[in-house]
């Protein structure tokens, strides 16, 4: 008797043409039936932006096997898995995978990230989701070196199965040369940027901006992403939708909230 393959949603932030998610693609059809449904251009740093004002359109592209059925969203990343999840598909995915991503996602990337806002609406939608990053931000990268990886990780998910609520952000290291040491499950490190605004002049005297910065990381912790990635082993965060932070609500309910 034959196993019924698992049903996978596939889609990403940088758009439905992008070799980093032909890659994930591609390593999918080796698991299971492959549902792919993608913005139809880059859509990075929407984070979980949804389309509200405007019409979205939804195309059925061509398919690369009998294994895999595409389509192009209009929309943002979120867009493209609720449309999925309530005008595609049949029934719920055993797995929503969102990427590769051209760049990293690691530390407060997460909450800028269209990549990781699919992979967290999958979670909301009640289905296994991941998202998969390289920290290589050429639309030329080589993802040669982490396949097995990820499907490795793909496969560990769907044989295990997350806790509700909980889905996983996944980084890899560019190496050139080294070999990835291995997976780190890690805590999201306490980074940000130093942001700045670059303001400049059109022809015609109009300002206008562009967002640049650096990217400080001031945590030293060895158990973080960040440690992970500069060290060479592929980062593992367990990520939540659920935002309360429940450590503070026992010292809020002391204050005199009511005494007015």
């Amino acid at each position: 008797m034959k196993t019924k393959k698992p049903l996978i949603l596939v889609t990403n932030d940088d758009g439905v043409s992008a070799p980093g998610i032909r890659t994930l693609i591609e390593i999918m059809a080796e698991i299971g039936e492959v549902i792919v449904v993608a913005p139809d251009k880059p859509q990075s740093a929407m984070g979980h932006a949804i389309t509200i004002n405007n019409t979205l359109y939804l195309n059925k592209i061509s398919k690369d096997s009998d294994a895999v059925t595409e389509y192009s969203c209009s929309g943002t990343p979120v867009d493209c898995v609720k449309i999925a999840v309530n005008e595609i598909l049949k029934q719920k995915p055993d797995l929503c995978v969102s990427g590769i991503n051209h760049g990293t996602n690691s530390s407060i990337n997460v909450i800028y990230s269209g990549t990781m806002s699919a992979a967290l609406e999958a979670g909301i939608e009640g289905i296994q989701g991941i998202g998969f990053s390289l920290l290589d931000f050429d639309w030329n990268a080589d993802f040669t070196q982490i396949k097995s990886y990820v499907k490795n990780i793909a496969l560990e998910v769907l044989k295990n199965n997350l806790p509700k609520g909980v889905v996983l952000n996944v980084n890899f290291p560019k190496l050139k040369e080294k070999e990835i040491k291995g997976i780190k499950i890690c805590r999201q490190a306490n980074a940000k940027y130093d942001q700045k605004f670059d303001k400049r002049q059109t022809p015609q005297g109009k300002d206008y901006y562009w967002l640049a910065g650096d990217f400080i990381n001031e945590d030293k912790g060895e158990d973080t992403d960040e440690w992970a990635l500069e060290n060479g082993y592929i980062s593992v965060v367990p990520v939540q939708f659920d935002l309360t932070a429940h450590h503070t609500m026992q010292q809020l309910n002391t204050w005199k909230w009511n005494e007015i």
